[in-house]
């Protein structure tokens, strides 16, 4: 079997961080393991409080698995901090071949800000040039490069913007995008690719940008290439969309593993 390994925060709600990267490994067939760097209470409705782990804690955490497990793909999610920022940064540099997916989460579906001002640098500076593909959505490309970054033209700016500042390939996400169908592009080397498709009205959209993310790690860690594990990630999280159940008052959670799934009854002895 192989293993995917997540850097990221605690929801529990369990529509994003750590709970919808698991899930999303499971249901690739992927075992996850999991460095956790923050706790958040959080709902479909927003963030009301935030502990971090400290970085020393999340160096261990990493070091343990590494240690142990034949982690073939990695992913970080929430970060919160220039110190927890640097700490998986020193935790990698042993394991340079190891594919790292970085989702540069800087603020929750909600609104609420989830990386400290002060913590952006360090991702550019110790992560970005890290990352085997880095997913950014509009709003977090236009912090990361200092871009306006409002269209498809805004888009292919940023994404060679991000390349020039060392990233390996970079997907930026369209779903921020006005209008009933959305793009994704890819950038490879020289080449764009741009992924199409027809937007999915649904309010259940908590933690789409980590299963996209920890889909992705998934494919890496089962051998796919990066535009295969991009291509079948977003046809994943499409799924995980249409099957996702009307929790919450808010932004619901996704159907991250298929509908019937721990359904069956267990005889109690």
């Amino acid at each position: 079997m192989k293993v995917a390994l997540t850097i990221a925060g605690s929801d529990s709600g369990g529509g994003a961080g750590i709970q919808a990267d698991l899930k999303t490994f499971a249901a690739h067939g992927v075992h996850g393991v999991s460095a956790i760097t923050a706790v958040t209470a959080q709902n479909t409705r927003g963030v009301s409080a935030v502990q971090e782990i400290a970085a020393e804690l999340v160096r261990l955490q990493i070091a343990a698995v590494l240690d142990d497990f034949p982690v073939a793909a990695a992913k970080t999610g929430m970060l919160s901090s220039a110190g927890i920022i640097r700490a998986v940064a020193r935790s990698l540099e042993g394991h340079p071949r190891l594919p790292l997916v970085v989702d540069p989460v800087m603020v929750a579906k909600s609104g609420d800000r989830l990386l400290r001002p002060d913590a952006g640098e360090a991702l550019r500076k110790r992560l970005l040039p890290r990352a085997a593909l880095l997913t950014p959505n509009l709003p977090e490309a236009s912090d990361l490069t200092g871009l306006t970054v409002e269209d498809e033209g805004g888009m292919r700016a940023a994404g060679a913007r991000l390349l020039d500042m060392g990233a390996g390939a970079v997907l930026v996400k369209g779903g921020h995008l006005p209008g009933d169908r959305i793009v994704d592009l890819l950038f490879v080397g020289n080449e764009v690719h741009a992924f199409r498709s027809a937007r999915i009205r649904t309010r259940a959209t908590h933690g789409t940008g980590c299963t996209l993310s920890a889909a992705v790690a998934a494919g890496l860690a089962a051998g796919h290439s990066l535009f295969e594990a991009v291509r079948g990630a977003r046809s994943y999280l499409r799924r995980a969309m249409q099957r996702a159940a009307p929790l919450g008052a808010g932004h619901g959670p996704l159907g991250h593993l298929p509908r019937g799934l721990g359904r069956t009854s267990v005889p109690v002895a």
